[in-house]
């Protein structure tokens, strides 16, 4: 999955689940930012980290790495993601790959969505678990995929007009909304993918 702007990508890593990090593409990231509690996970695993965000309260003073560079932001209003956020952007950075945004407290995991559907407009924000990509679709979205991945398409609570194309359970001017119908658990089965709706919001799943 490509992002929607021209740049760099940068990941960016939160305090959820503690995920295999499956994808190699993550050493070749521009730049690495983490919240404070996602620093020891990726200690452990070698991966060296630019910028560092959030109050402190899950780093203990004696592990401060003294190399990196620390992004103090107290302000209890936002969410550690949410500040994370704003510092990338006023940075310059605009493709951020999320991992650990899903897991652990799951309404940890709702707030990590809500905040990047406010985002969405001016940042291209994909996330990252162990099974899927997920993201926040545009109006219309086209994308390469293998045959027989599972998808599955989320209204965020409603869309309409959904057209789909390239996948097994075809959707034409298609009604999707949270307590009704929902469009999860279908299947590619072309290479090429197109989903294209006219009101509302939609999130992808896309099997890895």
């Amino acid at each position: 999955m490509n992002h929607r702007f021209k740049g760099p990508e940068i990941g960016l890593f939160l305090n959820g689940e503690k995920t295999p990090f499956l994808c190699k593409k993550i050493f070749l990231y521009e730049k690495i930012f983490a919240v404070d509690g996602a620093f020891y996970y990726l200690n452990q695993h070698g991966i060296s980290v630019d910028y560092i965000i959030g109050d402190f309260d899950s780093l203990l003073k004696k592990d401060f790495p003294k190399e990196k560079n620390f992004l103090i932001t107290c302000d209890q209003k936002y969410t550690d993601f949410d500040k994370a956020l704003n510092i990338i952007y006023e940075k310059g950075f605009f493709n951020i790959n999320v991992w650990g945004g899903s897991g652990k407290e799951q309404d940890h995991f709702l707030g990590n969505l809500s905040v990047a559907l406010k985002y969405k407009k001016k940042l291209s924000i994909i996330f990252h678990d162990q099974y899927h990509t997920y993201f926040f679709s545009e109006k219309k979205t086209f994308f390469q995929k293998n045959k027989k991945k599972k998808i599955s398409l989320f209204p965020f609570p409603i869309v309409e007009g959904l057209q789909t194309y390239g996948l097994k359970y075809p959707i034409n001017n298609g009604f999707l909304k949270i307590g009704k119908n929902i469009g999860i658990r279908n299947e590619t089965c072309e290479k090429k993918i197109e989903i294209i709706y006219k009101k509302g919001e939609l999130l992808i799943f896309i099997e890895k």
